[in-house]
């Protein structure tokens, strides 16, 4: 007999039992038959309870799951910039290592690939679990492309875990994917114009500059809104490309390659005042005087025994002038 028999059965027992039940002024308690058949339905009612409960929760993606960080790839939108040296990273990795991962990622079935997953947010905790060998706690929920991008950012946003050219170069490769400002806007937690200089930055500064310098989390908006607008020139761009490419650059942090990258843009200082170097013999006695100017350079003789000797020599001090300098050129 099938259990949706069984359940009728009992259904009708039940109903056959208040027929024939005796009408009096009395309560009426049931028999042990009935009673164990009403515990039996109230089980059954929690049970059906309990599972649609279980349901629910899965849908919402609410249940923590355990997963073999090498099935989880990272967002199709990447908000970070790696860095080779973060302390941050190795003190999570040892505080998971330590007490084990607190806080799960959210993940999405991957759209593309089976048995893959994607994550939204929690990339340095995947990467974590990755360096670790250990499974990395994930809730998993169906997401679209721009519900993903929502909660990535929001995820990152509130906790202001992303510096300033990192939420340029987040806002500007989800402008890349097609994603319209209102999205971009809500995925960062901000309004338009803070998304227009985003933009500004991201769009202005070359990529390959921005990866070089790296995070640079003390370096705010003003400052790459002001290197933006240096680097509109051209002479400034090829500069700053030839900077970032030297290994002393590389091998500063990243707040200070930024600042490096700043004073190898400012404009030479000239000279603004005259100085004055004074010509000594061995025994230190001067005699002569060199006053550097901006455009010329004078000198003035003090000891005249030396005056009559470079009156002797300044006929063969041109010869050799003329000699050492491609035939005299002045210019």
């Amino acid at each position: 007999m099938k259990g949706r028999d069984i359940l009728k059965g009992m259904l009708g027992a039940a109903d056959q039992a208040k027929t024939e039940a005796p009408t009096s002024g009395h309560a009426h308690r049931p028999t042990g038959a009935v009673r164990a058949m009403n515990l039996s339905l109230g089980k059954l009612g929690e049970e059906a309870a309990a599972a649609k409960s279980l349901r629910e929760s899965l849908a919402s993606g609410q249940t923590v799951v355990e997963l073999e960080p090498g099935l989880v790839e990272m967002s199709f939108i990447r908000d970070r910039i790696p860095i080779d040296n973060d302390a941050d990273f190795d003190t999570l990795k040892l505080s998971i290592q330590e007490s084990g991962q607190q806080v799960p990622i959210l993940v999405r079935p991957h759209p593309t690939k089976t048995n893959t997953y994607q994550a939204a947010y929690g990339h340095r905790r995947l990467k974590a679990a990755l360096d670790l060998a250990i499974p990395v706690k994930a809730i998993v929920r169906n997401l679209t492309d721009e519900e993903l991008v929502l909660a990535q950012g929001q995820e990152n946003g509130p906790r202001l875990d992303l510096s300033f050219i990192e939420r340029a170069l987040f806002a500007h490769r989800m402008q890349q994917h097609g994603f319209d400002r209102d999205t971009i806007a809500k995925a960062l937690a901000t309004d338009k114009p803070e998304i227009s200089r985003l933009l500004q930055v991201a769009q202005t500064v070359d990529p390959e500059i921005i990866l070089a310098i790296g995070p640079a989390p003390k370096v705010g908006r003003p400052r790459w809104l002001a290197l933006a607008e240096k680097l509109k020139d051209e002479t400034l761009r090829r500069k700053a490309q030839s900077e970032t490419c030297s290994s002393t650059f590389s091998a500063a942090e990243t707040n200070k390659r930024f600042e490096n990258l700043w004073k190898s843009l400012e404009p030479t200082k000239t000279r603004t005042r005259d100085t004055v170097e004074t010509v000594r013999t061995k025994k230190g006695l001067p005699v002569a005087s060199m006053i550097h100017s901006r455009n010329a350079v004078r000198i003035t003789v003090t000891s005249p025994a030396f005056a009559d000797f470079l009156v002797k020599k300044m006929a063969a001090l041109v010869v050799d002038f003329e000699t050492g300098n491609d035939g005299g050129a002045t210019d």
